[in-house]
């Protein structure tokens, strides 16, 4: 006891300065260098730290802890009316809290995060009510949720439930899934969407079941008599039943089953949201202008290599440049050694040093690589290369699209000063900010292969190829994404688009398609790398370019303010006039 009460005056001793921590952590940000800058307000990091803290609670406690005895590392996200009217009233009352606020009396930088916050509020109510309209679309196939979501919240507190009305309500349930089951065995007009909502309800279902069973099965005798039998074959039929749900989707020859076009006055709001004044047609013709100008230095790269105008000829070639199995690692790690040294020669951005030092790799499993055919990046990179698991065309495939010279583009990209200095950076500065989009965190690693080039960064012409490749590819990515979710291409037209058009492997094409047409992702995703790239690209040639401020303090300062809007942080580094109604209207491609 003497030990405990001692531990407790030593804490209560340390209180006032964790508070004082705590109160300067949204605006106090340390520097590898020593230096230390501040957020130039309280306010607006306190209110958006406070709302993700809220938030983060509120979806702990309404969550269940999934299949699994520690909720904290496998919890799932379950949708229901409970926890929707809970959340969307912390959106209300922080909407109501940014109304007390002197917009005026802000500083110009606080003034942006009241409008971006302000934005994602309204966004996050937007988004309940159409999860409303989705959960109401499956309704009528679950309707014996709202009984189970009632034991569950029970089970938060802890009550103890009705066992024996428990055991009736599960029977009767089983009762119901074997009724909706035959119900279901002949309903061949289920849309893509009440699919996936269905197949997600069920799953959720699962866990909410597991949740209470773990929690009162042995603890609760009663529970654990009437309910031992029922339980696991509530689990059984709710997995066989999810299971006919998934058996409703129709694959195409490739096996992608396409998700439905979100439409063009979807693609408008989502474009107006994160603030890119383009049109879908816009963009698309300027992807195409884009995609021409990188025939052209085909064209010379492939007269260069020797094989005239025949720029696929010399693709082909560049992709049997590959290295043997097992010395992919060793060949990434030398390509990120050259870009590096790269950035640091010309002095390009900061590069602090721990960074540079952990950073992690590993190898992409073969099922993760039907849907990502290329490595991917962030604190680690996750390289893309065969296993012998895999059938000869689709070895061949994978090492011929991971050829040194393509990654020579991307690796960069991945790590540093791509996404890798984006996540360290992001942990470290102005850590209150949560505005991300793809724009925004794709942008920046896209803006570098841009910069690169100019700056002559690829010596030999297959180098070039493999940076013409890319660059290809993301006009590429522009274009399919529009055609597909404005209804004019099918999954398979986007798929020939990438193998006639760009000169993709078939296999690593349909890997390209199968995950962003065949899933629930933003549609904007794949059309936020070049775009994005362009507005950091345009944002460098007026302030860089113009003399105004020199490349490394652009990159320093730009990547410094974190996620947001690529419009916002010009405005913030050109301290422009913001106004609380304010919307994008910076046409970037005219830079």
């Amino acid at each position: 006891m003497e030990i405990l009460r001692y531990r407790k005056i030593e804490f209560l001793q340390w209180v006032p300065f964790l508070c004082s921590m705590l109160f300067f952590s949204g605006t106090l940000v340390a520097q590898e260098s020593g230096e230390q800058t501040f957020v130039p307000c309280q306010e607006m990091p306190f209110l958006i730290q406070n709302y993700q803290a809220d938030r983060q609670v509120l979806n702990n406690f309404y969550n269940p802890a999934g299949r699994s005895d520690n909720r904290w590392r496998n919890q799932s996200a379950v949708s229901y009316p409970e926890k929707s009217e809970r959340i969307d009233r912390l959106s209300y009352d922080y909407l109501q809290k940014l109304e007390t606020l002197d917009f005026e009396g802000l500083t110009q930088e606080c003034q942006a995060d009241y409008i971006l916050f302000k934005r994602d509020l309204e966004e996050a109510l937007r988004q309940s009510e159409v999860e409303r309209q989705e959960l109401d679309s499956v309704s009528r196939w679950y309707p014996f949720s709202a009984r189970v979501y009632e034991i569950f919240a029970l089970r938060r507190r802890g009550i103890q439930p009705d066992a024996q009305k428990v055991a009736e309500d599960m029977s009767e349930i089983l009762d119901q899934i074997d009724s909706l089951k035959a119900e279901l065995a002949t309903e061949n007009e289920l849309s893509v969407l009440v699919i996936r909502k269905a197949t997600e309800t069920g799953n959720g279902l699962r866990d909410v079941l597991a949740d209470i069973n773990t929690f009162y099965k042995g603890y609760d005798p009663m529970f654990t008599w009437w309910t031992s039998d029922v339980f696991p074959k509530a689990d059984t039929a709710l997995k066989e039943y999810t299971e006919l749900f998934q058996g409703k989707q129709i694959p195409d020859k490739n096996g992608i089953v396409s998700r439905k076009p979100v439409g063009k006055e979807e693609l408008m709001r989502q474009l107006e949201y994160r603030m890119i004044p383009y049109t879908p047609e816009e963009l698309t013709i300027i992807a195409n202008e884009e995609f021409a100008w990188c025939e052209k230095e085909m064209l010379k790269a492939s007269r260069e290599m020797g094989y005239g105008n025949d720029w696929k000829a010399a693709l082909e070639s560049v992709k049997n440049t590959y290295v043997p199995p097992g010395e992919q690692p060793e060949a990434i790690l030398k390509l990120y050694k050259t870009s590096v040294s790269f950035v640091k020669k010309h002095d390009l951005v900061t590069i602090p040093p721990l960074a540079e030092e952990v950073w992690g790799m590993y190898m992409m499993s073969p099922e993760r690589q039907r849907t990502n055919a290329f490595f991917t990046g962030g604190w680690d990179i996750t390289i893309s290369y065969p296993t012998n698991t895999m059938d000869h065309e689709f070895k061949m495939m994978s090492m011929r699209g991971n050829n040194p010279n393509f990654s020579f583009a991307t690796v960069h990209h991945e790590l540093i000063p791509g996404h890798n200095l984006e996540f360290f950076m992001n942990a470290r500065e102005r850590t209150y900010r949560n505005f991300d989009s793809p724009f925004w965190m794709e942008g920046w690693a896209l803006y570098w292969e841009l910069l690169l080039w100019d700056m002559d960064f690829p010596s030999t012409p297959e180098e070039r190829v493999g940076m013409l490749f890319w660059h290809m590819h993301r006009c590429a990515r522009i274009i399919f994404s529009f055609n597909f979710h404005m209804g004019e291409w099918t999954p398979q037209e986007c798929i020939d688009f990438l193998v006639e058009k760009v000169g993709h492997e078939y296999k690593n094409a349909e890997s390209e398609i199968r995950g962003p047409l065949s899933s629930n992702s933003d549609p904007l995703y794949q059309v936020g790398y070049l775009t994005g790239g362009r507005q950091f690209y345009a944002l460098k040639k007026e302030l860089v370019d113009s003399g105004k401020m020199g490349i490394k303090e652009f990159h320093d300062k730009t990547i410094k303010l974190n996620a947001m809007p690529v419009e916002m942080i010009r405005n913030i580094l050109t301290n422009a006039a913001l106004q609380k109604d304010y919307k994008a209207h910076w046409k970037f491609y005219n830079q």
